[in-house]
């Protein structure tokens, strides 16, 4: 095989695309599709980045700047924590676009992270979802096939694959050059992603992380022009080609990851959020309730202390008994909320891994996978948020609990409500509510990133491998048919 031959016979399809006009207008229509999509995106990303930079420091800054307060009372007011795009969100924002990206935290609750990008944003319409990932993933296959689909089948219609058969060119040569000059179109289109990740490694991305993403979108497009290729060499006519491929189209982009993610739902169903919310209230019940000391459910725990310092009673004793409650209750609420909030992760995660069992059936559904996994966008780093967040809320909650218990008296504490003076008694100094530690949420590192999508780089490479054989098949079955 001559790999001289092969770039002629692309350089012919270009020049036939550019006589048609056909490769110039959708090439230059995907171009735009991918520029607009990508500065949309990268403005809207960089916008919010700052944004939540800016408020986490501020709500940071806010509560350890709060005057003398009784502990609690700080266990009450809370703390907000923002969740930053990670570098790559310009292109994949990945689950970022329906999930919450604040979340307030406070004393007994954990609760849910709010304010959707998606859902906070409804007058950009069906156009929230043009992301380049999109545009990449979903519509630049289609105008591959309405550039392509008749690169080979053309020759049989035109006549002019006896002039190919004259003049000593391979199958393989033919199918490789028709290949080339459609896998040059995809590189032309790479062109802008190339360009925003050069951009995210100065915004801290890994260098090798960005190259692997690139090198991903490149196998995926490089699957699409050989699959396309593949099905016009087999097809008689284009029209026929055109159909397949477009139903192709549709399925392997539209109904497979629909299907996928419709049969991950009914494999792993999550609980209605109300039957659960009750059932987890039924539990906390049990537990006693923090705010009051004399709940039965701590008479254990009095016992113990009163045993431990050889006290009569709580007044006696040298913590203050309401904040040693607050900081068990504290204990053991968290233990129950944390089993609740982890079956339902786990279940999540159940229905993202069936969906990547079923990618390998969809180089769209491999391709997504893959990309949401390196940009650090898919459903694992947002549980990694929620436990981040969650990790800080009892640490500064507990933290406040014990300065609740060993430097407020409890005489002082029960007596807060008496008076203006008394009221002053029950407070501590606001220097305390500097243990609030600094929050901020970085992506995985890029040695977990990469392990982790090796299985979809792996099936990519296979779609690649598998199209080529089917299409080099293709052209060899037009070549016997002239008697080659």
């Amino acid at each position: 095989m001559k790999i001289q031959t092969a770039f002629l016979i692309a350089k012919e399809e270009w020049r036939y695309w550019r006589r048609s006009r056909l490769g110039v207008i959708t090439g230059l229509t995907l171009l735009m599709l991918v520029l607009a999509s990508i500065v949309s995106t990268t403005l809207q990303v960089e916008t919010e980045r700052a944004a939540r930079e800016n408020f986490q420091a501020n709500a940071e800054q806010t509560f350890r700047e709060q005057p003398a307060r009784h502990p609690h009372r700080m266990v009450h007011y809370g703390h907000y924590v923002f969740r930053t795009p990670a570098p790559l969100a310009m292109i994949d924002p990945g689950v970022d676009t329906h999930t919450g990206t604040i979340m307030f935290l406070e004393g007994h609750r954990q609760n849910t992270a709010v304010f959707s990008p998606r859902y906070s944003a409804p007058q950009a319409g069906s156009f929230a979802e043009l992301t380049p990932a999109f545009s990449y993933q979903i519509l630049a296959p289609l105008l591959f096939v309405i550039i392509g689909f008749a690169s080979i089948s053309r020759e049989r219609e035109g006549k002019t694959d006896y002039i190919l058969v004259t003049s000593a060119i391979s199958p393989v040569e033919l199918w490789l050059g028709k290949s080339l000059a459609l896998t040059s179109v995809a590189m032309i289109a790479l062109i802008p992603m190339a360009i925003a990740l050069v951009f995210a490694v100065t915004q801290g991305e890994n260098v090798i992380i960005a190259s692997v993403f690139f090198l991903g979108y490149m196998a995926y497009l490089a699957c699409w022009s050989s699959l396309i290729t593949a099905v016009s060499a087999w097809a008689r006519q284009s029209s026929l080609s055109l159909s397949i491929l477009l139903s192709n189209w549709v399925l392997l982009c539209v109904i497979l990851p629909r299907l996928a993610s419709s049969a991950a739902g009914t494999a792993v169903p999550l609980d209605g959020k109300i039957a659960k919310d009750l059932e987890m209230t039924r539990t906390l019940r049990e537990l006693g309730d923090g705010h009051n000391a004399n709940d039965p459910a701590f008479e254990k725990l009095r016992a113990q202390l009163l045993e431990q310092y050889n006290v009569k009673d709580v007044e006696g004793l040298p913590v203050n008994f309401r904040g040693m409650v607050a900081h068990t209750s504290e204990a053991n609420l968290t233990e129950v909320l944390n089993t609740f909030a982890d079956e339902r992760m786990e279940k999540e995660s159940a229905q993202s891994h069936l969906v990547r069992w079923l990618s390998p059936l969809s180089p769209a559904l491999v391709a997504k996978a893959f990309s949401i996994s390196l940009a650090s966008t898919d459903l694992r780093q947002h549980h990694r948020f929620l436990r981040d967040a969650e990790a800080l809320r009892y640490d500064f909650v507990q933290k406040i609990n014990q300065l609740h218990a060993h430097q407020l008296s409890y005489a002082d504490d029960i007596r807060r409500s008496d008076d203006e003076a008394s009221s002053q008694r029950a407070r501590i100094s606001g220097e305390n509510w500097r243990l609030l530690k600094t929050f901020s949420w970085q992506p995985s590192g890029a040695g977990e990133r990469l392990s982790e999508i090796l299985p979809q780089l792996i099936i990519l490479l296979s779609w690649v491998a598998g199209s080529a054989l089917f299409g080099a098949a293709g052209t060899q079955r037009l070549f016997r048919e002239n008697d080659v």
